[in-house]
């Protein structure tokens, strides 16, 4: 039987091959297409969802001022109505937000010197210092909330005990 240590070794032992082998090989570019086929689909669904709660909830909130602010008011010659206004504010936020990000991640890039994120992680990790995992002392596996609790209660009272001694 192994311990939980000897297994996260292991589990860490492999990550690592498994990632040297992928970089070694690189992604082919229908792998590249795909994962960012997958994060543009993840991300746009996500701002949709925000986006559509956001307009339900103001629906629920007073309908008869929502319904006055779906109706244009460009052809009398009053100001856009709150909908139209809402997306445009959107729409050049998304812009600014992307805009920003890419021209950030550029620089850093260019000004460390790296073309993957491989060489990143590579770099930053020289830079970022070491910290040594300390070894749990004590319990670490619990069946139940109860269980938990009476271990806690119990490390608590021996604590008490050995300060009073």
């Amino acid at each position: 039987m192994t311990t939980n240590s000897a297994k996260t070794e292991n589990f860490l032992e492999n990550t690592e091959n498994a990632s040297n082998k992928t970089h070694k090989k690189g992604f082919s570019r229908s792998e590249k297409i795909i994962g960012g086929l997958f994060l543009g689909s993840l991300t746009s669904f996500s701002l949709l969802a925000g986006f559509g709660v956001t307009l339900s909830s103001a629906r629920k909130q007073d309908p008869e001022s929502f319904a006055k602010g779906l109706i244009s008011f460009s052809d009398k010659g009053l100001a856009e109505s709150g909908g139209t206004l809402a997306l445009r504010a959107l729409g050049k936020a998304t812009l600014y937000t992307v805009g920003t990000f890419g021209l950030l991640t550029f620089i850093v890039a260019k000004t460390m010197g790296v073309s993957s994120i491989h060489e990143f992680y590579v770099k930053v990790d020289a830079f970022v210092p070491k910290f040594k995992k300390k070894e749990p002392t004590g319990r670490q596996e619990f069946d139940s909330i109860r269980e938990l609790f009476e271990y806690i209660i119990d490390e608590d009272e021996k604590a008490k005990n050995d300060k009073n001694k």
